[in-house]
């Protein structure tokens, strides 16, 4: 006969204690991990971008102040009140203090009132359209030093950055003197993008017809620095970032040299046509050297009439603004399309204009500029009927006939009081 220890199930083997050295070994792991993040907003190469993280700091330890009290207390009672713990004072009718609603309401009003004057004075001080005062904490700007103008123009995508007093354009490389008063004017070609280089100063909207700007400096030399647009704009947002780097004047002045000279990035000069090929929509475009630039071509840009024969966005305004032009003005809605789907389309009908297209795209343009006596091309006459294209209180200005003789019919223009922007 079996004992009844016999019909026991046999024990299974007791697992193993897990080792710590796994748990310590995935914690060191993950602290790792944190040690590679990118610190560059907090400890910046710029002056505007240092003060700009140091008002982020100091916020945080504004609020700290009050949240770390509030944390602890509400752990410390949590542990005093405990159901096991019967030498707790229990008081269940008591429900107000004088003393306490004065701290509970005092402290947080305070560092209100600290953090609403700290980022008042902050925000009017860090004003990108303001022009900065230092280079850093122990140096003032002097009255002498020029600041660096640098034009970008934020494209599908990619970026273009035009040097107008050196004469010279970039694809995706920003190069900049550092320990020099920087000056940025920002506009896009077709959607909004975000301008931003950690390293130097916070993000600044880039939009098409418009004009942003930004004022910085770079106080550290180097070469791995950063830019991209942080306002997604479409299936190249992701490659849309761009080299940015900062050397001395002795550096600055060479690598101005090396574009004007050609290498291996150069890509020839940059005009209307070749802006028009290069706005396309393109992804992950390699750095590109443009030796010349026209002059012109930002503010055409701005200006929304890079296009042949297509009417620029501030003589539009400038008809309106005196009336318009009544029916006969109706191309120039045409004229104005920035639809990127139908640029074919608008340059097919601008590019080549006929005869009564030449005659209006001359007056419109002559009566924008109020240039009495002249036609801006003087080449064709003014149209037989000025009536419909003066518009209420608006004089037609003076013409040249294509003879050469001046159309006595026309009135003189007044001068204008609009400024062209």
């Amino acid at each position: 006969m079996r004992s009844s220890e016999s019909h026991k199930m046999p024990r299974r083997p007791a697992a193993p204690p897990r080792a710590p050295v796994a748990r310590i070994a995935a914690a060191l792991a993950l602290t790792g991990a944190l040690s590679a993040c990118n610190t560059v907003v907090l400890k910046p190469a710029g002056d505007v971008a240092q003060q700009q993280g140091d008002l982020v700091v100091m916020s945080t330890y504004l609020m700290l102040l009050i949240i770390v009290p509030v944390i602890a207390l509400t752990l410390f009672f949590a542990w005093k009140f405990r159901a096991s713990n019967t030498e707790a004072d229990y008081d269940p009718d008591w429900d107000h203090s004088t003393q306490l609603e004065l701290v509970i309401w005092a402290a947080p009003l305070l560092i209100i009132i600290c953090l609403g004057a700290l980022t008042w004075v902050s925000t009017h001080l860090l004003d990108p359209y303001r022009t900065i005062s230092r280079i850093d904490a122990q140096t003032p700007i002097s009255s002498q030093a020029k600041p660096l103008e640098v034009d970008v123009v934020a494209l599908d995508w990619k970026w273009l950055f035009i040097y107008p007093e050196q004469g010279i354009a970039t694809v995706n490389e920003l190069v900049v003197p550092a320990n020099r008063p920087l000056h940025f004017k920002i506009t896009a070609s077709s959607v909004m993008n975000s301008f931003y280089v950690p390293a130097m100063a916070g993000q600044i909207y880039a939009m098409p017809g418009m004009e942003t700007r930004l004022n910085a400096v770079m106080n550290k030399t180097g070469d791995d620095f950063v830019g991209f647009s942080a306002n997604y704009s479409g299936a190249g947002f992701s490659g849309m970032r761009f080299k940015m780097r900062s050397v001395d004047d002795a550096g600055f002045a060479s690598w101005i040299a090396d574009v004007k000279q050609g290498g291996a990035n150069a890509a020839g000069s940059l005009e209307a046509k070749q802006y028009l090929d290069l706005e396309k929509p393109s992804e992950n475009v390699p750095v590109l050297h443009y030796a010349n630039v026209d002059p012109k071509l930002y503010g055409r840009i701005v200006d929304m009439c890079v296009e042949p024969g297509k009417m620029c966005m501030s003589e539009m305004a400038m008809i309106d603004a005196r009336g318009g032009l009544g029916k006969a003005g109706i191309r120039n809605v045409a004229m104005l399309t920035y639809d990127k789907n139908g640029r074919e389309a608008a340059v097919d009908a601008t590019a080549n204009p006929d005869a009564a297209l030449t005659r209006e795209l001359a007056w419109v343009r002559a009566l924008c500029k109020q240039e009495a006596g002249a036609v801006i091309d003087n080449t064709v006459k003014a149209p037989a009927d000025k009536n419909s294209l003066t518009g209420f209180g608006l004089s037609a200005p003076q013409s040249i006939s294509l003879g050469g003789d001046a159309d006595i019919q026309s009135t003189p223009a007044r001068p204008s009081k609009i400024s062209r922007n």
